[in-house]
């Protein structure tokens, strides 16, 4: 009896049969097809995506039609994206900032709480009073006129 491939009973009876375009049983031409292949490469290719994008305010990237979060102290700055089979990866400066179960439907939206709640104190820290400016930091335009070089004649524009 022919070797089972897969345990699967109809694998096992194609490979028994004679392909009349190569006369031959699939399962005899194994050997010399194995012969006939090239070997794999020392470094394996690379699969997946990859992108480096600037991090929105919304601190979300989009992978084929998905958005991911990314932690939020990264707004404005630039992140390599680099999407397997399996996850989606964020690293930026040395860093994973995200890290997500690849998701293969489309339009879906993929959110770390701690991303959440890192933005929540962002926001909080933003919102907070700021400081009046002083008055000592203001400074008469003549003195920019004088650094620069620029003369009127004494007249003040």
């Amino acid at each position: 009896m022919p070797p089972r491939f897969g345990g699967n009973l109809r694998l096992t009876r194609a490979n028994s049969r004679v392909v009349r375009t190569i006369k031959a049983r699939p399962v005899d031409l194994l050997d010399s097809d194995r012969a006939a292949m090239l070997p794999l490469p020392p470094v394996p290719p690379s699969v997946g995506w990859s992108n480096r994008v600037r991090l929105g305010r919304d601190y979300y990237v989009r992978v084929a039609g998905n958005d991911y979060s990314v932690d939020p102290t990264m707004i404005g700055r630039m992140v390599e994206i680099n999407a397997g089979l399996e996850e989606v990866m964020v690293t930026a400066e040395g860093r994973q900032w995200a890290r997500h179960q690849r998701v293969w439907a489309t339009r879906s939206i993929v959110t770390d709480p701690a991303h959440v709640q890192a933005a929540a104190r962002l926001r909080a820290t933003f919102s907070q009073s700021r400081p009046a400016a002083s008055e000592d930091l203001l400074r008469d335009l003549a003195d920019y006129d004088r650094a620069f070089g620029v003369d009127f004649g004494g007249e003040v524009a």
